[in-house]
């Protein structure tokens, strides 16, 4: 009981009224002890187990991309509070898809799901797939993408402000020649970053942004086939696309002799865990995933209560965070 209050940073009285459910203990020093039984590796006793107030699904991309991963943790973590079991659906090339995945659910009888980075995001696929799942009634989520004729809320990070962080950052240095390497231009976050990088480049004379766009796919490989190409272009810094993508824009400068940052500057995004390890530690722009994930289980967690939801997309801001991968260009 000591270590679990030392945890906690309570009174072993404390722990012992927790852990006998018993009453006089605030909201948050309850939770700070469960959450120490958690991480310590305790088995919560049998009285402090929550019933499940029903099931809602969670259908997000494959999970080599540490951002997903990280939406599933966040967005299970509030289900669970809210005491809901989360049902994790995770999409993979050739594997079960999402429309699949949705008739499993439904065929369960999830009170709501969420999408992450779903079909809602590819701008050729089609919307009855949502427009079936609210005829029926049923709360949905999409994050990251938007797309008209659909009553759902969405929850996007701003991809245009993303953009003129990077690039801001970027001609704050002293570079002019910008490029952008970045996935299919398909999907709806893809066309609003290009379209906050040309904003973003605009005024620079002589510099052709247009030309300077690289669409790809979101990985290590698609990062280093651009980067070959921009550097090969003329380019003296290059925003990727992801963070996944700016590994693949060091493995490639590296190839090339280049050095990172004083031959070429390179901004990630996302703000995945180990960026602060990589070498260079990479700048990146941190997308809200905690906050974006609140937003969406909040939204369908009050449809579920029959509450009123203005059916809308909310955008959340990005945040450059400085590190060592980017610098001013070098010298003629």
């Amino acid at each position: 009981m000591a270590d679990l209050a030392a945890y906690a940073g309570v009174s072993e009285a404390t722990v012992s009224r927790v852990l006998n459910d018993k009453p006089g203990v605030a909201s948050g020093t309850r939770q700070s002890v469960l959450t120490a039984l958690d991480v310590l590796g305790y088995e919560r006793p049998s009285k402090l187990r929550r019933s499940s107030a029903g099931l809602v699904g969670l259908v997000v991309p494959e999970l080599t991309n540490p951002v997903f991963p990280l939406f599933a943790q966040h967005i299970e973590t509030h289900l669970a509070a809210a005491g809901y079991t989360p049902v994790l659906c995770t999409q993979t090339p050739g594997g079960v898809h999402e429309d699949e995945y949705v008739q499993m659910l439904l065929d369960r009888g999830v009170s709501a799901i969420v999408f992450v980075s779903g079909y809602h995001a590819d701008s050729r696929a089609g919307i009855e797939r949502y427009t079936r799942l609210r005829d029926r009634g049923l709360p949905i989520a999409l994050v990251n993408g938007y797309r008209e004729g659909v009553e759902a809320t969405f929850v996007s990070h701003d991809d245009r402000g993303t953009m003129h962080l990077s690039v801001g950052h970027l001609r704050d240095l002293g570079h002019t020649r910008i490029g952008f390497a970045t996935g299919p231009a398909r999907y709806v976050p893809v066309q609003r970053r290009v379209e906050g990088f040309l904003e973003a480049m605009d005024g620079l004379e002589g510099v052709d942004a247009e030309g300077l766009v690289r669409t790809t796919f979101f990985t290590v490989e698609g990062g280093a086939s651009a980067t070959r190409q921009l550097v090969e272009a003329g380019a003296t810094a290059i925003v990727a696309g992801s963070d996944v993508m700016a590994l693949g824009v060091l493995r490639a400068a590296r190839q090339l002799g280049l050095r990172i940052p004083e031959d070429l500057s390179v901004v990630g995004a996302d703000d995945v865990p180990f960026m602060s390890f990589v070498d260079p530690p990479l700048t990146t722009v941190r997308m809200d995933v905690p906050g974006m994930s609140t937003a969406a289980v909040g939204a369908v967690m009050e449809e579920i209560a029959g509450e009123t939801v203005q059916h809308r997309e909310y955008l959340f801001e990005p945040e450059l965070i400085l590190r060592r991968s980017t610098a001013a260009p070098p010298r003629d």
